[in-house]
C-alpha cells in the first residue's frame, strides 16, 4: 500500500524564524517511516537572499550507530529548503523542498513519501566505494 505522511501545516512567512523552521523539518521527519534504529541531527546552514525569495538551508545527517560501531561507518545527508516568496503575502504559508545528498532531485513533502531505502542506498554506496579505495 501506498504510505502518505500526514500533511504538516507549515508556518506563515511573517511568524517564521530559523528555529522554527528547524522545528518544523523535526515534525516533518517524526512522520517518515523509518525504523528506529536510523539516528539523526539536524542543523541550519544558512540563509540566502534572491531576487524573488529568501532561502533557509538546512542539513539532516542520519547514520545506523550500534553498540560495535559508535560511530556509523557512513552517513547520508537529507538537504532541506524553506523558501519564503517577496511576492506572496505574508499570511502565506512557507514552501518546504528536500533532496537527498546523492541526487539533484528536488522533492516536495506533500507530494512524495520518503523512503529509507533512499538512506541505505546512499549509506551502501559510500562503503563501498571506501572499500574499493
Amino acid at each position: 500500500t501506498k504510505h502518505v505522511s500526514k500533511n504538516i501545516l507549515w508556518t506563515t512567512a511573517k511568524d517564521f524564524t530559523v528555529e522554527r523552521g528547524q522545528e518544523q523539518i523535526e515534525e516533518l521527519i517524526s512522520t517518515w517511516d523509518i525504523h528506529e534504529s536510523w539516528l539523526h541531527h539536524s542543523e541550519f546552514l544558512e540563509e540566502e537572499e534572491l531576487k524573488d525569495s529568501k532561502r533557509y538551508h538546512y542539513r539532516a545527517c542520519w547514520g545506523i550507530p550500534t553498540r560495535r560501531k559508535p560511530i556509523p561507518q557512513a552517513t547520508a545527508s537529507v538537504y532541506f529548503v524553506i523558501v519564503i516568496s517577496k511576492f506572496k503575502p505574508d499570511t502565506a504559508p512557507v514552501e518546504v523542498f528536500y533532496r537527498l545528498e546523492s541526487s539533484k532531485l528536488i522533492r516536495r513533502p506533500e507530494q512524495c513519501q520518503f523512503r529509507e531505502k533512499w538512506l541505505k542506498d546512499i549509506i551502501e554506496n559510500k562503503i563501498a566505494c571506501t572499500e574499493r579505495l
